[in-house]
């Protein structure tokens, strides 16, 4: 697959004047490939938000290079970079602009001069994209958490992006929330070959992904498929991350004497192994 992204021994220090200030980001390098989806975990203070700034153009690396799109990310290509990315952020209220959904989806749209008629036409169809074409007259604050959210990614699709980042998206929604959003990026991706960046400290949204990057204290720690990382469980606990509920009770339930035949990454499939395994005759 083509390279979308990539990040080539790039540092990056709040205070470079000051070289005893730990660097916040401390050669990272790291690549993603068109379609694919790249989580990126970290306790808080690993690097993530600043990783996730550099992504699109917000920061510069003092050292090394952002490239996207095969070309390196500076102050001549950066709007034509960023038109072909969507964010969607940690609060949803914050990023309301609108009176209305479709002011909102509308808004970026009619910054980057497109016309009225194909304006109208992208709104209905990025709405319908997360099924909130219901709610296209609907005054943002009434709407929940997950809705919000998924307003918010249709404002992004609007924009026709190659690369969706979610910088810390579900981390303030209930668990309904949640599962609305992570299911809509899951169909969206299937449906359009979308490359998506997930910033979490969700160890159960990174389960979603092709590929987990693991930050630490500023440096990447490890990379590697959700089974590869997850095998590492103790070592993801001493790091400050939360292992996923299935994993967590396979082990409690194992250490209690209930026979498994596997640790589990999803509840289905422990539910299912304690049955076969200790009630199905």
């Amino acid at each position: 697959m083509n390279e979308i992204l990539s990040f080539h021994n790039v540092i990056y220090t709040y205070s470079p004047e000051e070289t005893e200030i730990r660097k916040a980001l401390e050669d990272i390098s790291f690549s993603v490939s068109d379609g694919e989806w790249i989580a990126i975990v970290g306790h808080n203070g690993s690097g993530k938000s600043t990783m996730a700034k550099l992504m699109n153009g917000l920061l510069f690396p003092q050292s090394g290079e952002v490239r996207v799109f095969g070309e390196t990310l500076n102050a001549d290509n950066l709007w034509d970079i960023r038109s072909q990315m969507g964010m969607v952020f940690q609060n949803p209220d914050n990023q309301f602009v609108g009176a209305t959904v479709q002011d909102d989806v509308a808004f970026a749209l009619e910054n980057n001069g497109v016309s009225f008629k194909d304006m109208v036409v992208r709104v209905h169809e990025s709405l319908t994209q997360v099924k909130m074409e219901k709610h296209l007259n609907s005054e943002p604050h009434h709407l929940s958490g997950g809705q919000k959210q998924r307003v918010a990614i249709a404002a992004a699709l609007a924009l026709k992006p190659k690369i969706l980042i979610l910088d810390e998206a579900t981390s303030m929604l209930d668990p309904q929330g949640r599962e609305e959003v992570l299911t809509t990026v899951q169909r969206l991706r299937k449906e359009t070959n979308l490359t998506v960046l997930s910033i979490t400290h969700d160890l159960e949204e990174a389960l979603l992904a092709d590929r987990i990057l693991v930050l630490n204290n500023g440096r990447k720690y490890t990379e590697g498929t959700p089974d590869e990382i997850f095998s590492r469980g103790e070592e993801l606990v001493e790091l400050g991350l939360d292992l996923p509920f299935a994993l967590r009770m396979s082990k409690i339930l194992g250490d209690n004497g209930i026979i498994l035949k596997q640790d589990h990454m999803s509840e289905r499939d422990l539910v299912n192994d304690i049955w076969i395994s200790n009630f199905k005759k």
